[in-house]
């Protein structure tokens, strides 16, 4: 296979792994290559359980797909609240923080409504939207377009804006994470954003409901060992016990008694 031909697939994996769907016709267009040789790639591409050929289009496979984010966040509702309180218990008033997308995030930025003078760095509107009630905080958002229904932004404009602050806490989620402890996306890009919060933070904060562990997406990051603090509501599965032990006291379980 021609260098070419090799990247131009791999660059086709990456969009589709962005977007969940990247017609046929817009990969022709957007590598000037006719729609033959396109179906050719996505003969090659489609041979996996990762992607699948359908009215036109290469996609990610159902089981690789997120869930609608309303849909997420009205789910574990006091499981997330747990988390979310403990994670704000760590954080003082005036600190700087940067919060992730996601819905568990979310529930951190609403257990930090009494919290003031934060300033918080965000490409979580949501998120934006629950802590700009107090008005000592400070709130700074990327520029870019949003994508719905989540109410997120993503894109070159947020790694750029991370990368220009520092902050005492990063505050993010995560899609699924497997046996051996990796971090797990829907999308490159969301690895990336979070990647650089750990980098850019002081204290990295992994908060994460039980129904994470061993669940897949198609995105591979960072390791839940290189965590500052991992924040779930109660152990998952025994399978996962060696992975948590290891953490030690980094692990905070938000159960109530």
């Amino acid at each position: 296979m021609s260098a070419k031909k090799r990247n131009r697939r791999s660059q086709i994996v990456e969009l589709v792994h962005e977007q969940g769907a990247v017609s046929v016709g817009s990969l022709a267009e957007i590598f000037d290559v006719s729609m033959q040789t396109i179906r050719r790639d996505a003969d090659i591409i489609c041979d996996s359980e990762t992607f699948r050929r359908r009215h036109g289009r290469i996609e990610l496979a159902e089981q690789y797909l997120n869930t609608p984010f309303d849909q997420r966040a009205g789910t574990n509702i006091s499981e997330k609240r747990d988390i979310g309180t403990a994670a704000a218990a760590l954080i003082k008033n005036g600190s700087t923080i940067f919060i992730s997308i996601g819905s568990t995030p979310l529930s951190v930025a609403r257990a930090l409504r009494d919290h003031k003078e934060l300033t918080v760095i965000t490409n979580n509107l949501s998120a934006a939207m629950a802590l700009s009630e107090e008005q000592s905080n400070r709130i700074i958002l990327p520029g870019g377009e949003v994508r719905l229904p989540d109410r997120d932004i993503l894109g070159d404009g947020v790694l750029k804006l991370f990368g220009q602050y520092r902050a005492d806490f990063g505050i993010f989620g995560v899609a699924g994470v497997t046996e051996g402890g990796s971090l797990l996306e829907f999308h490159a890009a969301e690895v990336q954003a979070r990647e650089r919060i750990r980098e850019n933070a002081e204290v990295s904060l992994l908060v994460l409901d039980r129904t994470k562990f061993g669940r897949m997406a198609p995105a591979v990051g960072e390791n839940i060992a290189d965590m500052d603090y991992v924040i779930l509501d109660r152990r998952p599965e025994p399978s996962f016990g060696p992975l948590l032990d290891g953490l030690g006291d980094r692990l905070i379980l938000a159960e109530r008694e």
